[in-house]
Formats: structure tokens, sequence, C-alpha cells
């Protein structure tokens, strides 16, 4: 599948906010978007001013990368929020908290969701004791996600989660250090998804 292999500190300047896609450097004065809080390019620095469609687009956009998702993935994840009871905008966001790559993250087990993305593929994650190398795999409440046993003397992960205090632990999952592991209490409320987001500019976006 296609993925993003450019600089990605770009994709934080052409959003205008951090996306926290390079882990601890984003916590730095080492990074790109507070030296230069515009978007890059020759233009980067005049005024931009947006139609509805461009906010609309921009919003999309924004979380997509957040994520670390190509256009196709992303339009298949709204169609099933789309489909399913309730709000779609909250369907879509709590789907994207459910993928295993972002679980992994959220309990610290990667600094970037991309890292997440990669240790899920090399099978070093196990869900319910079974392992798992999908990363849009969606947990459900009462799973237990662990590092496998054999891999988790891995520094990357060690390195992680000294740092998953800057970021916290959402509620709606359990962290055990000690374990390497992580128990989905609940699925997730639209409320405990603290991101900077406007779901609703995105269905917005693929209703026009």
């Amino acid at each position: 599948m296609a993925r993003y292999t450019g600089p990605v500190c770009k994709l934080c300047r052409r959003e205008g906010m951090k996306l926290f896609l390079k882990g601890e450097r984003c916590y730095t004065d080492k990074c790109s978007f507070d030296r230069r809080p515009y978007p890059p390019g020759q233009h980067g620095q005049r005024r931009s001013k947006f139609t509805e469609y461009g906010i609309r687009l921009r919003e999309k956009q924004k979380v997509r990368r957040m994520y670390g998702m190509v256009e196709k993935q992303f339009r298949r994840t709204f169609k099933e929020a789309d489909r399913e009871k309730g709000v779609t905008g909250e369907n879509l966001l709590k789907g994207l908290e459910r993928r295993l790559d972002s679980v992994v993250y959220r309990l610290g087990f990667a600094a970037t969701r991309s890292e997440a993305r990669q240790t899920v593929l090399h099978r070093h994650v196990e869900v319910n004791g079974k392992p798992v190398n999908i990363p849009s795999f969606k947990v459900k409440a009462g799973d237990t996600v662990r590092i496998r046993e054999k891999d988790k003397e891995m520094a990357r992960v060690a390195t992680s989660l000294e740092t998953v205090e800057r970021r916290g632990v959402p509620e709606w999952l359990e962290l055990n250090k000690d374990e390497l592991s992580g128990t989905v209490k609940a699925a997730p409320n639209r409320e405990e998804i603290t991101l900077p987001i406007q779901e609703q500019l995105i269905v917005e976006f693929y209703s026009r």
C-alpha cells in the first residue's frame, strides 16, 4: 500500500498545528513547527483565505495525517462509520482510536503512530494472546493488548514507555508497565478523545 515517505514536519506546518508525528522531538526546541509556524514553500508566509470547501478539506487532511492513513483507507473508515448507528463523526473518531496501531501508540509502546504501525506489522504485538499484524484491526472492550514475550526487551519500547506520562494514557485504556500490556476497559467516548478535531467538517466534506 502507498504511504507518505517525505518530511513529516512539513505536514504539521501545512496543517497549521503540531500533529506530533516525530515523537519526543515535537516537545523540544528542535521542532520545525515552533521555528517556522507557517506553511512550507516560497509562498508559505502569505496570508491564506480558505473557502468553505478548503476549510473542510484541511480538517480531513489534518486528521488523516494525524492517524497516518492514505486517502483510500480513510475514506473506507468513514464509510464504515457512516453505516453504524449513532453520530457519523463520533463513530469515525472512535473507529480511528480503536485501531490497533493507535492503541499501541496510546499505551506508550511506540513513540509515534508510524512506529506503532511498524511494531504491529512486524508481529511484536498480541491481542488476547494471539499475534496480530494488521494495524487497522479494531479492538473492543475487554481485549488485552501486549508486547510479545520475546520482544519485551526491545529498546524502543522501553524508551517510549519512559515518555508516556507526557502524553497520558486515555481513561478507556489501562496500562500495566511491568507486563508491557494494556486492557481496553471500554469503547472510547467522544469526551475522551481530546485531539483538536472538528469531525463535523469531515462529515460535510464527504457528504458534499
